[in-house]
């Protein structure tokens, strides 16, 4: 079968490139650009526990080098401390350098067997029929690709929206934020900084090396922001934080960021996907872009890989849209009605669910991924098995406990994820004083082995010592992407192979027609 041709080498098309080779998936990914990335430490990312496991897992080598996690999180209000969060109980966020993170994936993907990286290759027409995709590339590969499908991760403009006729619909110039990359030291080490005044809202997140970005929030629609000004706002800023003088410091990097929120109609169009920024721009009040990126990419990339090595249902592809595009239109919803009341200081109350609390809170909520401006994101279930109420609903994401493989091997959850199959996870207290060379024999495995070796779809069967909520012997049906899918009281070998078939919405049905025969810019409107 023909790779899939993913278009775009940047974080997310780089993600899923790798996630569709650890699913055994080979791909071609073309990207108009040289292969390199400058060196931008004012462009940065802030990856939350699923992201973050998602890159360490896809190889990314460079996150334990130039990124840093948060050492706690702080707010101010007028000059004056409010509240310091720390992460005892729950991940801290990752910050890396964007260049940092492509480096580290592109790297990984070079070095994969199942990854062909394409570089100074602008596509200009596809063409699509029911056994797969055509993409035409100029530059310094002028040739043809065929592909058994083609993802677009090729950014705000892209290409592969364009050549689709798909509608890019949303909001111009939402916020605007000076940045600044710079070496110095602050009162508060290794600990980011919400700090809102009057007049001013202002976060710092560190780097490794001393290293903090510094952003301002701008008016949506202001005056160009000059050196000097941006230079003031730095001495100014450190002064305030510092008792009063500014410290020495190091200015590295500065720009102006705008961000705008949009959001494509449509993101498949028969065997052609949008993920990343081409299907999907957000970035206000502390959500991530590129994260929900990340998450396209690992919700598409199990379902292509199931639809490569077996076929899949077309319910199964187009819920990567019913899923992907409803979590982040929520994101952006959350964030739209928020925005007017955050910034005018005016109460929430009426616009999201505990909104009563301070506009620092919610805030601190997007950039801290949780909450509606930042929690991981939970699908509707195709059918919601819960015989067992667990601390996690049917769709919602699992906790990263340890889980045990029959071969022995012991490892957090989230390090099994991104392989294309199923995980079944029977909870037995005392795992880890069992003679694992005998589990496959021992109390409830033997029946549980062979209902998940009947399954539609290739499993992989696992045991806790615990899960939260959950009591001994409850059995969870995990999605290749991380996402309960069932829970169940004992082994139930007619019900998990149900839940098991609604994970993959049922049998491989009929092939993909192709919508058009052939798309070429000047055949497609521009959106």
């Amino acid at each position: 079968m023909d790779p899939v041709i993913v278009v775009g080498a940047g974080p997310v098309g780089l993600s899923l490139a790798l996630a569709l080779a650890g699913a055994g998936v080979p791909s071609v990914v073309l990207d108009e650009g040289p292969g390199k990335d400058e060196v931008r430490p004012a462009r940065t990312v802030v990856l939350h526990a699923d992201t973050a496991a998602m890159a360490h897992r896809l190889g990314c080598t460079t996150l334990r080098d130039e990124g840093a996690y948060f050492a706690a999180w702080r707010t101010m209000r007028r000059g004056r401390d409010t509240h310091r969060l720390t992460f005892e109980d729950h991940p801290a966020p990752l910050h890396v350098p964007q260049h940092a993170l492509a480096r580290g994936l592109r790297d990984s993907a070079a070095a994969h067997p199942l990854v062909q990286l394409v570089f100074d290759s602008r596509l200009d027409t596809l063409e699509q029929d029911d056994r797969g995709v055509t993409a035409h590339t100029r530059g310094a590969e002028t040739t043809w690709w065929r592909g058994s499908y083609l993802v677009g991760c090729d950014g705000a403009r892209s290409t592969v929206r364009k050549l689709l006729g798909i509608r890019f619909p949303g909001r111009t110039a939402v916020e605007r934020h000076a940045v600044a990359a710079l070496r110095t030291e602050l009162p508060w080490p290794g600990e980011a900084l919400l700090h809102r005044g009057a007049q001013q809202e202002v976060t710092s997140r560190p780097l490794p090396d001393g290293v903090w970005r510094l952003d301002w929030l701008l008016p949506a629609r202001g005056d160009l922001v000059t050196p000097d000004a941006l230079v003031t706002l730095i001495r100014d800023t450190l002064a305030q934080w510092c008792g009063g003088s500014t410290p020495p410091y190091d200015l590295l990097d500065t720009g102006v960021h705008t961000l705008h929120h949009r959001l494509a109609r449509r993101w498949r169009d028969g065997r052609a996907f949008l993920a990343g920024d081409a299907a999907h721009l957000l970035g206000a009040l502390g959500t991530q872009g590129v994260e929900e990126g990340l998450r396209d990419a690992e919700n598409l990339a199990w379902k292509l890989s199931l639809a490569w090595h077996q076929g899949a249902s077309e319910a199964l592809l187009d819920g990567y849209e019913g899923e992907r595009r409803t979590a982040v239109a929520s994101r952006l919803r959350a964030a739209d009605q928020a925005m007017p009341t955050l910034r005018s200081g005016g109460g929430l109350r009426n616009y999201l669910p505990g909104a009563s609390r301070s506009a620092e809170s919610l805030l601190t909520d997007g950039h801290l991924g949780r909450g509606p401006l930042g929690a991981e994101p939970a699908y509707a279930p195709p059918v919601a098995v819960r015989e067992v109420p667990t601390a996690t609903e049917p769709g919602g994401p699992v906790a990263n406990v340890p889980v045990t493989a029959p071969d022995g091997a012991t490892v957090p959850l989230r390090d099994l994820l991104g392989q294309g199959r199923l995980l079944v996870i029977l909870v037995a207290p005392g795992t880890g004083v069992w003679d694992r060379r005998h589990w496959l024999g021992a109390g409830l495995m033997p029946r549980l082995a062979a209902a998940v070796s009947a399954l539609p779809v290739r499993t992989d069967l696992l045991v806790a010592d615990s899960y939260p909520g959950a009591p001994a012997h409850t059995v969870l049906l995990v999605r290749p992407d991380g996402h309960l899918a069932a829970t169940f009281a004992g082994v139930r070998p007619a019900e998990l192979y149900e839940a098991a078939d609604a994970v993959r919405a049922g049998a491989p049905g009929s092939r993909v027609p192709a919508p058009t025969t052939s798309t070429s810019p000047s055949a497609s409107p521009t959106v």
